[in-house]
């Protein structure tokens, strides 16, 4: 077969359809990446907070009713005897005055003035490693021994967490899904937009011996630096707008919301899909090739 240099007789780069495949390529990218941004975030939030909480339980005892002689601390007294007596139970702790200021602080701002705001005491238990404990039992000892006590154990909370997390996670899956197969159907037709501009060459190339995998060769390679530099612009642009994000979240200080802050494994993942969308793109790039000249055989 004749060394015929395809580059020279077929000025892929030329084409005024390739020269937008790159930027699709990159809006295809961008938006996988905030997708897979946002469901690594989430799921990596949910997981530290179900850390966090799973083994932990929250108690809060409300000052005692007015004209009584009950303090809030007699009240918190009997509170932590009743939880430190309780089978499973590793540990109690009374969370300091300032602790709780500290907690409702993002919610009420400075509570510095809000000295007579009844606030209710905060008692936190830990219990142990697997322990299965019925919570129902130790809520009435506790309403029974201080009444209006209130045992959390942010089940609910959690399960809702966790659902939550699932939902973006699943829609994420589907926008990247979406967005693959825009990107396939992209390179389909910049691919076939190729072979009838190029249809006579290709033609003078095999009367001279030339195979279908050295043309599908020719396009495959075209498409995948296409790919790579449009995936690294969107992955780019996709960054930017993660950090410009956080940025406009936590400008103030303000911590309200978790950090959107990706772990190693995280950017690894994020980092692949530029390689992954210049695969995708030279594999369908010669699945088309082949496909379409087998046809014109």
């Amino acid at each position: 077969m004749a060394r015929t240099s395809l580059r020279k007789d077929l000025p892929l780069h030329r084409d005024a359809s390739a020269r937008f495949l790159p930027w699709l390529i990159a809006l295809m990218v961008y938006l996988a990446a905030l997708a897979l941004g946002a469901a690594l975030t989430v799921q990596q939030v949910t997981a530290r907070w179900d850390r966090g909480l799973s083994d932990r339980a929250t108690v809060q005892v409300p000052p005692p009713p007015a004209g009584t002689s009950e303090t809030l601390q007699s009240r918190v007294d009997a509170a932590v005897a009743v939880l430190e007596t309780a089978e499973g139970v590793r540990e109690v702790s009374v969370l300091e005055e300032a602790e709780t200021s500290a907690l409702i602080e993002p919610w009420l701002g400075d509570v510095k003035s809000l000295a007579d705001l009844p606030m209710p005491a905060l008692i936190t238990v830990r219990f142990e490693a697997g322990a299965d404990i019925d919570l129902e039992p130790l809520q009435a000892r506790l309403a029974a021994k201080v009444p209006g006590a209130l045992l959390d154990d942010h089940r609910q909370w959690l399960g809702e967490l966790l659902e939550f997390s699932n939902t973006v996670q699943i829609l994420a899956a589907l926008i990247v899904l979406l967005v693959g197969a825009t990107a396939v159907a992209s390179v389909v037709f910049v691919t076939r937009t190729g072979l009838a501009i190029h249809h006579r060459v290709i033609e003078v190339l095999h009367l001279i011996g030339a195979q279908d995998s050295y043309v599908a060769r020719q396009f495959q390679n075209h498409s995948l630096r296409l790919g790579l530099k449009g995936g690294i612009v969107g992955l780019l642009l996709a960054v930017a707008t993660m950090l410009a994000i956080r940025r406009l979240v936590y400008g103030d200080g303000t911590e309200l919301l978790p950090s959107p802050t990706l772990n190693d494994t995280a950017w690894v993942l994020l980092a692949i899909l530029p390689v992954l969308s210049a695969l995708v793109a030279m594999l369908t790039a010669r699945w088309t090739v082949l496909r379409t000249l087998s046809r014109m055989a």
